[in-house]
C-alpha cells in the first residue's frame, strides 16, 4: 500500500466531515490517477470485479435472469428476477429495456440465456458499463448473489484513472479503509503501485480530498 493506515483514516474522516448533509446515504468514491500509463496497453484493459470485505448498507440491486429451478431459487432470495418469457416480452420495448439497464446494478445470467440477454438487454447495459455475469454451473446462487451485493468495479475507461465506489458515508472509516485496501490489492497485482499518481476520496456531495502517499 502506498498509503499509511493513519493517513488513509485521516483522509476518510476529512472527506466525510466536508460532505454536505443530505437525506440519503452518500456513496464514498476512491479516485486513483495513473502516471506514465498508456490506456491502450494490455494493462489499460483492466476490468475486474472486487468483492469488498464490508457490504455497503445500501446494497446494489442484483438482478437474476434465469429459468426453471434456478429461477425458482432466485425468487426466494429477495432479488429482481427476469425469466425467459420476460426477456422475450422486452424485445422492441425500448423504454422497458432502458428501465432494466437503469435499475439493475448487476445482472447475473443463467449460462444458456446469455445470448438472449445480450441481444435484448445489451443496448441498455453496454452504455452504462454493466456487463452480464454468467452464473457458473452448480453455483451456490445465494452465495453468488451475496457476493455481488458487496461488489464494485475496478476498471480503466479511456482515461488514466480508476474511479470506484468503496462504500457509503454511514460506514465506519475502518470499514471503508478495509474496502480501499481490497481495491489497492487489485491495482498492485494488475498494474503495479509504481503507476499510481495521486489518490483522492470523495462523497457524492463532497469535494475531493487528496490522500497523502508515502
Amino acid at each position: 500500500m502506498p498509503i499509511s493506515q493513519d493517513a488513509l483514516l485521516d483522509s476518510l474522516k476529512k472527506a466525510l466531515g466536508m460532505s454536505k448533509q443530505t437525506r440519503f446515504d452518500q456513496a464514498v468514491e476512491l479516485i486513483v490517477t495513473l502516471r506514465d500509463f498508456d490506456v491502450k496497453s494490455p494493462e489499460g484493459r483492466l476490468r475486474e470485479v472486487v468483492f469488498l470485505p464490508h457490504k455497503p448498507p445500501k446494497e446494489p440491486n442484483v438482478c437474476v435472469v434465469a429459468a426453471g429451478d434456478t429461477l425458482l431459487e432466485a425468487k426466494k432470495l429477495n432479488v429482481t428476477t427476469i425469466s425467459r418469457d420476460d426477456l422475450n416480452s422486452l424485445r422492441g420495448n425500448k423504454k422497458a429495456v432502458k428501465n432494466v439497464g437503469r435499475t439493475c446494478d448487476w445482472v447475473l445470467v443463467q449460462a444458456d440465456l446469455m445470448g438472449l440477454v445480450g441481444s435484448t438487454l445489451g443496448p441498455a447495459l453496454g452504455p452504462r458499463g454493466k456487463v452480464p455475469v454468467a452464473i457458473p454451473p452448480r453455483a451456490n446462487l445465494s452465495e453468488l448473489v451475496d457476493n455481488y451485493k458487496r461488489a464494485t468495479w475496478v476498471r480503466i475507461r479511456g482515461q488514466p484513472q480508476i474511479m470506484t465506489r468503496v462504500g457509503t458515508a454511514s460506514m465506519k472509516p475502518e470499514e471503508l479503509a478495509d474496502n480501499i485496501n481490497a481495491v489497492f490489492n487489485v491495482i498492485e497485482s494488475r498494474i503495479g503501485l509504481a503507476k499510481v499518481g495521486k489518490v483522492y476520496l470523495k462523497t457524492t456531495m463532497g469535494a475531493p480530498v487528496e490522500v497523502p502517499l508515502r
